[in-house]
């Protein structure tokens, strides 16, 4: 064990948690990767009895808001939930700014701006993970907050002056997007030490069915408020928000907190996290699968602007609507993930082939309401992807490599909508708004039919016809699957 832990660097002692039936150790991750050994816990001191915790763990799972219940994580949910309804009001009110009101009806600009925005999560995610692996996270937190809500008194103090022009807009989105690449990795490897481990599936869940319920909320409203005052008050509402967040991280027990071990100083840390991934083949196919639909299927704003401006000849209202119904379904997807108790990959690629039909069909779609209809499961199956693929990574992970790899992955999953969004922008501007739908449906079906390709290939699972089984399909492995490493 020590001459394994000399090879691999990254790996550090971390802390024995006692419970009274359970001893949760930490596995290094192996070099030959197994389908077996994909789980990062072993139960070194089983329960006197199976049937005796079966109904125990059946109620763990059927609490949805279990973490709500820790004083920290009831602070921090509410705390994001009034910053999540600011941010998709300057969202909402941002992308109208650009598309009907310094363009006219230009997609591509509004793909540009997106560009910009998350542009720089590809470039500074590295660094941004290591210095959230290393520092004290609430404090980097609390910086990226104040920083980000002065960008948005900024635009917005533009906006009212009327001196804003579009390139005004690719300034300020480019410099929201450098805060954020900071901001993403610390926020989401903080939550890990808001409730343990036991309890972060369903807390990483509750997290996007705060920023989706939000969704609903904030689009609608920025609509309504866009028509009525324009889009500068919208974004200084938004600025105001940011004090909630603000005001939490101050206030959270810091005795309570889950403290997790940082990365001791060194040379190779940032290389450290890319060799761990690169171990890791069920989380390269998991970053695979992301970057797929979040290059070219997540581009919301582009393919939902341009068919209530351009197909169905809506207002900014209607847009704020839209926005809020298919939130609708982003939240009972967020909800229904955390009823699971750990999430599977299974959920992963089933979501991205569910996610490519229900865009087919929002392309389909003859009128405004059937579209805005097909908006709810396009929401709902995005919502199961994007919860169970966060969940994934971040439930497996090492505690120590958590920051630089969900670094990494946000740098997929958000880096890669710079090179797909303006693409889906020429394809709304070149073919029609319901062409770029069809290139978010294909990029659901590839990542799905990428996820299977591999599960079958590598590990030799099966769809199997079970009579005797309750819902006939089931999934096998081949023998000898569990020790094939791709």
């Amino acid at each position: 064990m020590a001459a394994r832990h000399r090879s691999r660097p990254w790996i550090v002692p971390t802390p024995r948690v006692q419970s009274p039936r359970v001893q949760t150790v930490t596995v290094p991750t192996p070099t030959r990767w197994s389908w077996a050994s994909r789980r990062t816990t072993l139960r070194t001191n089983p329960t006197p009895s199976d049937a005796s915790v079966a109904p125990q763990r059946g109620r763990r799972s059927l609490s949805t808001f279990r973490s709500l219940g820790i004083h920290n994580y009831r602070l921090w949910f509410i705390g994001a939930s009034i910053s999540n309804i600011g941010t998709w009001m300057q969202r909402t009110a941002q992308d109208w700014l650009v598309y009907d009101i310094l363009t006219p009806q230009n997609a591509s600009a509004l793909g540009i701006v997106m560009a910009l925005q998350l542009g720089p999560q590809l470039v500074i995610s590295p660094w941004a993970g290591l210095i959230a692996d290393t520092v004290d996270r609430r404090k980097l937190l609390a910086m990226t907050q104040i920083a980000m809500a002065l960008l948005g008194a900024g635009l917005g103090l533009m906006v009212l002056l009327d001196v804003a022009v579009l390139w005004h807009v690719y300034a300020f989105a480019l410099a929201l997007g450098v805060v954020s690449a900071f901001d993403s990795p610390a926020r989401q490897a903080f939550v890990s030490e808001l409730v343990r481990d036991e309890n972060l599936p369903n807390a990483v869940a509750l997290n996007s069915a705060s920023f989706n319920g939000a969704r609903l909320i904030g689009p609608a409203v920025a609509g309504l408020l866009t028509a009525a005052v324009g889009p500068g008050w919208v974004f200084m509402i938004n600025a105001l928000t940011f004090g909630a967040m603000v005001y939490v991280l101050l206030a959270l027990r810091t005795s309570e907190l889950n403290r997790q071990p940082r990365q001791a100083p060194g040379k190779g840390r940032i290389r450290a996290g890319f060799s761990y991934v690169r171990h890791r083949p069920d989380l390269m196919i998991v970053l695979l699968a992301i970057f797929i639909v979040g290059t070219f299927g997540l581009n919301f704003a582009v393919f939902i602007a341009s068919m209530a401006r351009t197909e169905f000849g809506q207002d900014a209202r209607v847009f704020g609507i839209l926005s809020s119904v298919m939130a609708v379904g982003s939240l009972a997807g967020a909800l229904l993930s955390a009823r699971r108790e750990r999430p599977r990959l299974r959920f992963i690629f089933g979501a991205s082939a569910a996610f490519g039909v229900a865009c087919l069909l929002a392309a389909l779609a003859p009128n405004l309401w059937l579209f805005g209809l097909a908006l709810v499961p396009v929401g709902l199956c995005a919502l199961t992807l994007m919860t169970s693929a966060n969940a994934y990574v971040q439930t497996t992970t090492d505690p120590v490599m958590r920051g630089r790899v969900m670094a990494l992955y946000f740098a997929i999953f958000l880096g890669g909508t710079p090179l797909g969004a303006p693409v889906v922008g020429w394809v709304s501007d070149t073919f029609g708004p319901r062409w770029s739908l069809g290139v978010a449906a294909a990029s659901g079906l590839v990542a799905a039919a990428v996820g299977i390709f591999w599960a079958w290939k590598y590990h030799e699972v099966r769809l199997r016809y079970d009579r005797s089984a309750p819902r006939r399909l089931r999934l096998d492995h081949e023998p000898g699957a569990a020790d094939t490493s791709p």
